[in-house]
């Protein structure tokens, strides 16, 4: 099966951005198909915002929130 190729022009902006991203040996096509899956999968403030207030998950989050301050992580080689 032959890929057909398209030819896209970028600013210098978004190729430098694209080139912090890209693995050593990862083309640019597959940064771009890595990074549009991740957006099109959603994130979680999507998903907060798409099922509206709900209070059970207001506690969860604020119980996972606190639970977080408490925790100390220590420096390597402790």
């Amino acid at each position: 099966m032959t890929m057909a190729h398209k030819t896209l022009t970028i600013s210098e902006e978004a190729y430098d951005a694209l080139a912090r991203v890209k693995g050593k040996d990862e083309s640019f096509t597959k940064v771009i198909l890595r990074l549009a899956k991740r957006r099109s999968s959603g994130d979680l403030l999507d998903y907060v915002r798409s099922v509206g207030p709900n209070e059970e998950l207001a506690s969860a989050i604020e119980k996972v929130l606190e639970k977080r301050k408490s925790i100390q992580l220590r420096a390597a080689g402790r």
